[in-house]
């Protein structure tokens, strides 16, 4: 058992740590925790020092530092070139080009490798030592091509021979192997390679992806992908942490080659921004040429330490695809809409005219405001971005609620996590995750549920691939199985739908064989006796049936999270996007409180955000019936602080949903909408409704970079600002907040988001004039409690700050909840969930089950990646993934044409076996609008988090061209 005081000790910000927490209203966000930890892995106290002599002088050593990294701290340089510095690379000490001579031993040291004693006397510039590192460089440079032809003259290798002053050999060079251009992204030109194994170690032990390995023996010894496979043919996922490694030139980025594959691409300017993508929040380091980036680099950030993912390295390119608007434009006059109509998005011009911006503003603010004042406030909505910058959602939030004058505002969360954040916000008052990914590092078991990080997340899935190589153990949960699958101790593929009837054969478990932490129960949480009683209903051996995990495996699984010294659960949108998505994240919390596995570290609970500032844009208050922090818009005692700063009223009744305003639309009482850096037109359920209600609008304004699905229905598109075209700050899936720079200038007329929104505002009749975003920051810090002792200037200083901090000058605290709740009562509500069935299961018309989601080269509804030419080239068309099973039974080869049918309509797409796609089901990526998956789902909302059910809906599959040739 945890060892935990009977009373909660220390909520919210109070520096002392009062006992209670009564003094925590309920509603408002003040995030609970005790002191400071900043730091994830590693225990005990500070580091011993062993005192040596370096080259003369006395210096000290850390306990396991190595005398090439205490040389480095001294300011002395030491050639190398198999190991690297660089985050979570160990030593390898195969090159031998960073040799040093010790005091009384026969043979030189590796000094990337070997850890000085007290006492040791070391010389790493004695003539021996020179000798030795010059005699390596020669043998090595033998091998090269000329530098003047090589791949990359400019490589850490040439720069190591240029310090030695070996540029040239009088050794005979070794035959060399041909290049491999197979790849759109990276090039393979082993005649560089020196075999030092660094891409050997990037690939499977920090990226843990197991493809690149050394074959073949003595003289023939090389380095191969897969089976000795062209590096495009490989199982290559283009992460390129073997391209950022590489000291030689021998893997290259392609943009910096030319046809001889000699380097011709110099970067004139780096930028430090983040990657546009998922919710990691992976720092990056931007390669500029004449204002267009050619390349990306991870850097040691907090989320990703040097870690990157094929789209954040190579997905860039989008902001220069020739799509880009960069003039505004309006809709012609006989342009009339239709909800099939499809416009061209590299030529707009046949429904759309260029305009002035004052001219096209004026029509967009004009238009709305005609609607609010003819037919009321809440004949307007807006969809914010959860792409834009915490500012710009703030200000989009803002604008709606003080602007139209109603709470009519949602975004992206509401199709993604919005049942995880309902059942969180109802059981610990906070939405917010309680530890970073990286917390994985001290579990001991790790449960991931309802989610495929190595597709969604793939940095974080690296960290969770790097703790169970150290040992943990790992439980994936899903119907089907992932490439994570390989790395678990068990994959459990429960049935679809059966989410909570597996996870309450596990409460059941805990709770009947005495595992649950009393302590922790009776000082932490309220609720339990109930779920006591209900769980009884739940025996593994009756869920069994229903879930399809043997009652063994499911009690195996709940002993093994419950008795472990640290146990956390990561979950995705397989848990959230059902009928019962609060239910699903209902069991997860309930699990973590009866064991006591949160607010330590290694323990916690973790909804993986899917886009790159889904946390912050809810923070800020893209939330119909929630302002910023979470705040519910019907108290008086919340909302009334925010209307003083804001010096506007605000309407207290709660907005519509995503899925609500579409309704709305269609019963006529929304006529007019203003969406920003959304695309509902392929992200939403069933998109034949909302294409429908789209083109059904009086006044539909499209704030975008590219002439989307859903500017296809826009009166007036305004062209946006890119990711890496603006400064602004970002939250991660971690709470961590980080600064992105500008990289690049916006192309033509295109205009910043911010002022774009403050000019509407502006015509709207608001009196807004923030410079920039620091004074949008600065105004949202004071109505965001969430952000104390978080500044702009703090951002800039230090890059990222994580949430909650204590003051000023301290960090922010990664883990959260260690002494209690948020919560009126100070702690954490367990609430039971009931077994209930998806809104519609198969049937003897549609038998299959259909389930969308991400590929991971393509990102939501693809607008982004899809042009990206790297990103394109490597999944260019629209797949549906089915079980060879059932391809067979179908009589179904790879590669041909099905038509997919549910109740709400009919695609048809090619077809691709899958293994880890189970039995009678298919899945579909939603990102490709020329095979719409939305077409598809099913709108049925889960009725506590009003998300609609993605991951679950009657289906049928046929031939293709068998039904054709029967019409």
């Amino acid at each position: 058992m945890n060892d935990s005081p009977t009373t909660p000790q220390g909520y919210g910000h109070d520096a002392k740590g009062a006992a209670g927490g009564t003094n925590v209203p309920d509603g408002k966000v003040n995030v609970a925790h005790s002191e400071p930890t900043s730091t994830i892995g590693g225990k005990g106290h500070g580091p011993q020092m062993i005192a040596f002599e370096l080259d003369g002088q006395q210096v000290e050593a850390k306990t396991g530092e190595t005398i090439w990294q205490v040389a480095k701290r001294q300011g002395r340089e030491i050639p190398h070139l198999c190991y690297s510095p660089e985050p979570d690379y160990r030593p390898d000490g195969n090159c031998r080009a960073c040799m040093v001579e010790i005091e009384g031993e026969r043979v030189l040291a590796a000094s990337c490798k070997r850890t000085p004693t007290v006492g040791m006397k070391v010389k790493s510039a004695s003539d021996r030592a020179i000798a030795a590192q010059k005699m390596v460089m020669e043998l090595l440079v033998a091998d090269q091509p000329a530098r003047e032809t090589s791949h990359d003259p400019d490589s850490k290798f040439w720069h190591w021979a240029d310090k030695i002053e070996v540029t040239e050999s009088r050794f005979p060079a070794a035959k060399r192997w041909q290049g491999d251009a197979s790849h759109p992204a990276m090039r393979v030109n082993l005649d560089s390679c020196i075999q030092c194994g660094l891409c050997v170690r990037a690939c499977r032990e920090v990226q843990v992806n197991d493809v690149i390995g050394m074959a073949y023996r003595n003289h023939d010894a090389k380095i191969v992908f897969d089976f000795d496979d062209p590096m495009g043919e490989s199982t290559c996922v283009a992460c390129g942490e073997c391209v950022q490694a590489c000291p030689t030139g021998a893997l290259m980025p392609s943009a910096y080659l030319d046809e001889h594959q000699t380097r011709a691409v110099y970067p004139d300017k780096k930028v430090d921004s983040l990657c546009p993508f998922c919710g990691v929040g992976c720092q990056v380091t931007y390669q500029i040429k004449d204002e267009k980036i050619v390349y990306a680099e991870g850097r040691d950030g907090p989320a990703n330490h040097n870690r990157l993912c094929v789209k954040g390295r190579f997905g860039f390119d989008y902001i220069h695809h020739p799509h880009r608007i960069t003039r505004p434009l309006v809709r012609l006059p006989n342009a009339k809409k239709n909800a099939n109509d499809q416009v061209d998005p590299a030529n707009p011009y046949t429904h759309f005219r260029e305009a002035s911006w004052e001219e096209a503003l004026d029509i967009a603010a004009n238009g709305l405001a005609r609607i609010r004042d003819e037919k009321g406030a809440k004949a307007l909505a807006g969809f914010g971005s959860a792409k834009g910058s915490n500012e710009e959602a703030y200000l989009f939030q803002k604008l709606v609620r003080t602007g139209f004058g109603s709470n009519n505002v949602d975004h992206c969360t509401r199709l993604c996590h919005a049942s995880s954040v309902a059942a969180l916000m109802e059981g610990v008052n906070s939405g917010a995750v309680s530890a970073p990914f990286a917390a994985a590092a001290d579990a001991d078991v790790i449960i991931v549920i309802g989610a495929n990080p190595t597709v969604n997340h793939p940095v974080a899935a690296t960290f969770i691939k790097n703790a169970t190589k150290r040992g943990a153990k790992l439980i994936v949960m899903d119907p089907r199985q992932q490439t994570l699958s390989r790395h678990a101790y068990k994959h459990l593929q429960f049935k679809p739908g059966a989410d909570v009837a597996m996870l309450n054969a596990m409460l059941h478990t805990i709770i009947t064989e005495g595992l649950t932490d009393n302590q922790y129960i009776a000082g932490y949480t309220e609720g339990f006796d109930d779920l006591k009683e209900k769980i009884k209903e739940f025996p593994p051996e009756r869920m069994e049936a229903i879930c399809g995990i043997p009652a063994e495996t499911l009690k195996e699984v709940a002993r093994m999270y419950a008795t472990a010294q640290s146990s956390i659960i990561f979950w995705g949108m397989g848990i959230s996007q059902h009928v019962h998505g609060t239910d699903n994240s209902r069991c997860l919390i309930a699990l973590a409180l009866i064991t006591g596995q949160i607010g330590r570290p290694g323990t916690g609970l973790h909804p993986l955000r899917g886009q790159n500032n889904v946390q912050g844009a809810s923070d800020a208050g893209l939330i119909p019936m929630l302002l910023p922090d979470y705040q519910p818009v019907g108290r008086t005692d919340l909302r009334e602080p925010i209307e003083n700063v804001w010096q506007h009223k605000i309407d207290p009744v709660p907005g519509l949903t995503v899925v609500e305003i579409m309704n709305a639309i269609h019963a006529g009482t929304i006529t007019g909408m203003y969406i920003e850096g959304e695309n509902p037109a392929m992200s939403d359920p069933d998109l034949q409704h909302a294409r429908d209600a789209l083109a059904k609008l009086e006044h539909l304004v499209v704030q975008d970079l590219f002439v989307t699905e859903t500017a296809f229905h826009a009166d007036v598109i305004l062209p946006a600002s890119a990711f890496a075209e603006k400064v602004g700050s970002f939250t991660n899936t971690d709470r961590r907040v980080q600064i992105a720079r500008q990289v690049v200038k916006p192309p033509g007329d295109a205009r910043q988001d911010l002022w774009i929104i403050q000019e509407l505002a502006k015509r709207l009749g608001l009196d807004w004039n923030y410079g920039g975003p620091a004074d949008v920051f600065a105004e949202m810090t004071e109505v965001m409690p969430s952000l104390n002792n978080i500044t702009w200037e703090r951002l800039e200083r230090e890059g990222a700050v994580t949430y909650p901090v204590d003051s000023p000058d301290k960090p922010g605290n990664e883990i959260i909840f260690t002494t209690g709740f948020p919560t009126a009562s100070g702690r954490g509500r367990i609430v039971p969930a009931r077994v209930t069935a998806p809104a519609e299961i198969p049937d003897a018309e549609y038998p299959m089950v259909l389930s969308t989601g991400r590929v991971l080269e393509h990102w939501h509804t693809g607008s982004m990646t899809r042009r990206s030419h790297v990103l394109d080239s490597i999944e260019p068309e629209a797949v549906a993934f089915m079980s060879p099973k059932d391809m067979r039974r179908m009589d179904m080869r790879p590669g041909d044409f099905i038509r997919l049918t549910t109740r709400r309509g009919a695609v048809e797409v090619k077809v691709r076996s899958d293994r880890d796609v189970p039995e009678n089901m298919v899945f579909m990526p939603f990102c490709y609008a020329e095979a719409a998956a939305n077409l598809l789902t099913n709108p049925a909302l889960d009725p506590f988090g009003k998300i609609p059910e993605f991951k679950f809906c009657a289906a049928k599959i046929e031939r293709a061209e068998m039904r054709s040739a029967a019409e």
